[in-house]
């Protein structure tokens, strides 16, 4: 499978690539825990269907030293007794907040309060951030159809 187009070929593409990468970065750089930002990297690439996404977050989160069980369940997350509740927390959100046209009232109090309760501010900050980001990343690449399987991890710094 090829991609329908490069965005790193266009002028335009190429500077919503740096912008994306700053948000990243400024989330990379905050105190949500790596194995947190790797999760929710994960779980909404899932529910996007972005094989790309997949490919590069899982083996990222592997060569960061995640176990194959917890990156095999993090789509059953819900029936896994591998999670800590701030992950559970966390993943709830990345899921409401992923689906949020799903749901007619967004994201719930109720998923808002169990993040608040595991996360201070700033996690909670760059917790939202990272589920925009990757989910920005993820239409990207699903909309120009973007392959997975060939990503190598650190592969972009």
């Amino acid at each position: 499978m090829e991609p329908r187009f490069d965005l790193r070929e266009s002028p335009a593409g190429t500077k919503a690539i740096k912008y994306l990468l700053a948000a990243s970065k400024a989330v990379a750089d905050s105190a949500l825990p790596e194995s947190t930002r790797h999760l929710v990297e994960i779980r909404a690439s899932q529910i996007n269907g972005c094989a790309y996404c997949v490919d590069m977050h899982t083996k990222d989160a592997e060569h960061a030293g995640e176990t194959s069980v917890r990156l095999h369940l993090i789509a059953t997350w819900r029936e896994a007794t591998v999670f800590t509740d701030a992950e559970r927390a966390a993943l709830e959100l990345t899921e409401q907040g992923t689906r949020i046209a799903d749901a007619a009232g967004g994201v719930s109090g109720d998923a808002w309060a169990d993040a608040a309760k595991h996360f201070d501010e700033d996690q909670i900050a760059a917790l939202v951030a990272q589920i925009a980001v990757i989910n920005a990343w993820n239409r990207m690449n699903v909309i120009v159809q973007r392959p997975g399987g060939d990503y190598q991890p650190g592969q972009w710094g």
